[in-house]
């Protein structure tokens, strides 16, 4: 054991305030707002985000994954739908992102109903990754399962790269690969403050279609 101590990593959150006048009347149009602040700020990767699933026996697992596009209906991942959150999503359609842009003192908070975006979208996507990407989709089937060593994994690639050779071939998109799109019906957006005194807001929807209401949250 080392001689840190976690309990002494402290830091004061010395944000701006956020006020209920600032905000956007829908919750991904102020996610909108805050990513393109992210990203100006030049923050390394702000799609970023902690994924959390659960399984039929409501197990939950949590890991990191890349956000792929959002608009005012939810965001969009893609993944092995073979994968382990991949089978917790067939079973258990509901999810909750995190986005933890520690930099800039915020997190946004997105929880939804998940739905399995179309064959096209899939395609489309898969033919926009990189080479080496497209060919690791293939090399790693079997996402999640136990691998008996790295030489396995290296030698499935070099098999997907002598078969689709760069420039030569277009790499098809596996079946078992694609995308899914969280439809939120909880937002929150987080600020740090001093003394732990921080500003929370959580949209959550209306019965009016489309409308959501806004509420303060205690710290």
């Amino acid at each position: 054991m080392d001689d840190y101590d976690p309990a002494e990593l402290r830091r004061p959150y010395a944000g701006a305030p956020l006020h209920r006048s600032e905000l956007h009347a829908h919750p991904m149009q102020q996610f909108r707002r805050w990513f393109t602040e992210a990203l100006d700020a030049g923050m390394s990767e702000p799609n970023a985000m902690v994924l959390a699933t659960a399984d039929a026996q409501g197990v939950p697992r949590g890991r990191t994954v890349l956000m792929k596009g959002y608009d005012e209906a939810g965001l969009w991942f893609f993944t092995n739908r073979t994968s382990r959150k991949g089978a917790d999503l067939a079973v258990n359609p509901n999810a909750s992102v995190v986005f933890p842009w520690h930099r800039m003192r915020r997190q946004v908070i997105v929880t939804g109903r998940v739905e399995c975006l179309s064959e096209e979208e899939n395609d489309t996507y898969f033919a926009q990754r990189p080479y080496g990407s497209q060919l690791g989709a293939w090399a790693s089937e079997h996402q999640s399962s136990p691998l008996a060593s790295r030489e396995e994994l290296d030698k499935r690639f070099e098999a997907y790269l002598q078969r689709w050779p760069e420039g030569q071939a277009e790499v098809p998109r596996p079946r078992y690969w694609g995308g899914y799109r969280l439809l939120p019906f909880e937002v929150e957006f987080w600020q740090g403050r001093a003394d732990r005194l921080h500003d929370r807001f959580r949209y959550v929807p209306l019965q009016d279609p489309g409308g959501w209401r806004v509420e303060r949250l205690a710290p």
